[in-house]
């Protein structure tokens, strides 16, 4: 089955497990969702995630979802750029998240990176998701 939007799906893959309390959570392995992945575990939303090799070749990566408390420290997880709609900022115009306490998560040409660190790097992109 194909899937139209690899990464909304694994954003609401997190987001499920969070609300049912789940300490990790699989999802299939794609570069762009490693690559989104690292960004997380770097700015301490998730513990960290494993790639698992499965019978198809294609692999699962295996994410450990974080907690303080009992309660999910992502709490907003939230899609920007979607397949219908691309949305595409220069480096003045990314956002930033509730004051800079939560994370955009930006495709640029230099890789994917948190808005920080596009900023930090001079470079625009398409704004994949926001973390809150």
């Amino acid at each position: 089955m194909s899937m139209n939007d690899p990464l909304g799906d694994m954003l609401t893959r997190i987001r499920n497990a969070q609300m049912r309390g789940k300490s990790t959570v699989t999802t299939p392995a794609s570069k762009l969702r490693a690559w989104v992945l690292d960004v997380l575990a770097d700015e301490g939303y998730i513990r960290g995630y494993e790639r698992v090799a499965t019978g198809n070749g294609q692999g699962d990566l295996v994410i450990s979802l974080k907690y303080f408390e009992g309660t999910p420290v992502i709490r907003e997880l939230k899609r920007v750029s979607k397949p219908g709609r691309r949305v595409y900022m220069g480096v003045k115009d990314i956002p930033s998240v509730r004051n800079g306490l939560g994370v955009s998560i930006v495709s640029t040409p230099k890789g994917v990176m948190s808005d920080a660190a596009a900023r930090s790097a001079n470079v625009g992109g398409e704004v994949l998701c926001t973390v809150f």
